[in-house]
Order: structure tokens, then C-alpha cells, then sequence
């Protein structure tokens, strides 16, 4: 095998691992004892620092890891500090307009009304701030109530829930119609 696939090889390893590697656990992974990756990896730190590269391998110990260059950390604090976009799919939708329009709601009656499990759903509109714990329903296990934020009536608009649409009545018995023969169907299977 070349240098360059070796050093690529390695590359690969640190960078993918995120964490410190093991000099041995990176020899074997190429096929070369200790000693050999030693001065390869050696080679390929003059290089990263001679190449005015924005990234390095720092030797911990008898591992080596990938690591950002000090010098580059006030472009990363610019990424990080820009506020992240979260998008709202299709199915976090649903389960907050579910919350929206019957809170205060437990996961059992959310996942009734889908159909489906909403833990995943639930736990990522709570860390999005659009969902809040309320409360606990006063029942065997004490099930956790969800409710809408501040930072729900924000992100749409509305200073409460009561400015959300209304849904027109036929279209809402037709919604649980539809729901109730999905049940039904799937009570058959």
C-alpha cells in the first residue's frame, strides 16, 4: 500500500473515531507494527503544520487523536454561536398540533389519536421549547401532561392557544371517523 493510502487510512481512523486512538489499535488497522505508524503519524503532523492546515493530530500519551488547530477556534465559535435551525417534519407536526389542540395530553392519549409511539416525537419538541411537562394526570402511574410554551405561541404567532383555527365541524367528525376505522383495522390484524 502507498503512503498516501496509508496517511489517508489514518486520517479515516482519527477522524471517524472523534476520540484518542491507540497506536496499536492504528498500526493494526494498517498493517504496520508500532514503530512504523509511529513515524508515519510523525510525518503527517509536520505536514498538517506545514501546510498551514486548519486541523492536527495530537499525540496523548501512546495515542493520537484529530484535533482543530488553536488558531482556527474563533471561526468555530462563529458557527456555534449562530442559532440552529430546527425543522419541524411531518410527524413532529402532527403530535404538536395534537398538543395544541387537546393539553393538557399524556403520550397514551397522543398515541392513541396517532395510531404510532410519540416518545420520539414528544422528546423532540420538548428540546425544541415548543412542549412543556404540565403536570401529571391524577391516575395509576401518574402519566406526565404536555403542554404548549411561550415559545410555541412565538413561533406561530398567537399570544394564546385560543387564537389557533378552529377546526370546522364536519371536517372533524370526518377526521374521527377516519381514525376510528384505522383502529378498527388494525384492532382486526
Amino acid at each position: 500500500m502507498d503512503i498516501r493510502k496509508i496517511e489517508a487510512a489514518i486520517e479515516a481512523v482519527l477522524f471517524t473515531m472523534g476520540d484518542s486512538v491507540e497506536l496499536d489499535k492504528i498500526a493494526c488497522a494498517i498493517g504496520h507494527d508500532n514503530q512504523t505508524t509511529k513515524k508515519i503519524i510523525a510525518n503527517m503532523m509536520d505536514k498538517y503544520e506545514s501546510e498551514d492546515r486548519g486541523i492536527r493530530i495530537c499525540e496523548l500519551e501512546n495515542s493520537y487523536q484529530m484535533c482543530t488547530k488553536k488558531e482556527m477556534y474563533e471561526y468555530l465559535i462563529k458557527v456555534a454561536s449562530q442559532p440552529k435551525k430546527h425543522v419541524l417534519t411531518d410527524v413532529l407536526l402532527e403530535t404538536l398540533s395534537i398538543i395544541a389542540y387537546k393539553q393538557p395530553v399524556t403520550r397514551a392519549e397522543i398515541e392513541n389519536i396517532r395510531g404510532v409511539k410519540c416518545d420520539h416525537a414528544v422528546n423532540k419538541l420538548v428540546e425544541y421549547d415548543l412542549v412543556c411537562e404540565v403536570g401529571r394526570l391524577d391516575a395509576p402511574g401518574r402519566p406526565l401532561l404536555f403542554g404548549t410554551t411561550e415559545e410555541f405561541l412565538r413561533r406561530f404567532g398567537v399570544t394564546s392557544v385560543d387564537e389557533l383555527p378552529q377546526l370546522n365541524a364536519d371536517k372533524e367528525e370526518e377526521f374521527k371517523e377516519e381514525a376510528e376505522k384505522e383502529a378498527q383495522l388494525k384492532f382486526e390484524l
